[in-house]
C-alpha cells in the first residue's frame, strides 16, 4: 500500500452515507458518493482507477467484518492518475477476487440499527487511515 500522502490527491469511493456526513467539507479531499453501489461495485471503481495509474492509498479488506457482510465500503484513490502500480494491481484484484468467494447474504433483511452499526464500522476504519477524528466528525455531522 502506498502511503498516504497529500490531501489533495485523496478521492474517498464510497457508499457509505455516514462518510459524507461526517467528512463532507471537513477536509481537502474530495468524496465520491455512490448510495446506489454494493460493496462489490465500488470496489470494482477502485480497482478500474487503479488500472488507470491511480494509487490505493487504502486497503480494499480492511478490518475484520466479512466483506460479504458489511454492505458498506469506502477506499481512498487518488485523484490523479500517476502511473501504474503492478503491486496496487494485485491487492485490488485480489480484493474482488476474495469478495466473490464469499457465500452472498441477503443484506435487505438488516435492521437500521445494524446498518448504522456497519457505517460506523466502515467510517471508523477510513478515518483511521487518514489520520481524521472520528468522534469530532461523529459530534459535528449535519443532521
Amino acid at each position: 500500500m502506498a502511503s498516504v500522502g497529500n490531501p489533495r490527491d485523496y478521492r474517498i469511493i464510497t457508499n457509505n452515507p455516514l462518510v459524507v456526513a461526517c467528512m463532507e467539507g471537513k477536509g481537502s479531499y474530495t468524496i465520491d458518493f455512490r448510495p446506489d453501489k454494493s460493496y462489490r461495485e465500488i470496489l470494482v471503481m477502485a480497482r478500474d482507477l487503479v488500472y488507470e495509474g491511480h494509487i490505493l492509498y487504502t486497503h480494499p479488506l480492511s478490518g475484520s467484518v466479512k466483506p460479504n457482510e458489511n454492505p458498506y465500503k469506502s477506499l481512498i484513490v487518488s485523484v490523479a492518475a500517476h502511473g501504474f502500480d503492478a503491486e496496487h494491481a494485485q491487492i485490488i484484484a485480489n480484493a474482488v477476487a476474495a469478495f466473490d468467494k464469499f457465500r452472498k447474504i441477503d443484506q435487505t433483511i438488516y435492521s437500521e440499527q445494524v446498518r448504522k452499526d456497519f457505517q460506523l464500522i466502515d467510517y471508523t476504519l477510513l478515518s483511521g487511515s487518514i489520520g481524521f477524528d472520528a468522534v469530532a466528525g461523529l459530534s459535528n455531522m449535519k443532521k
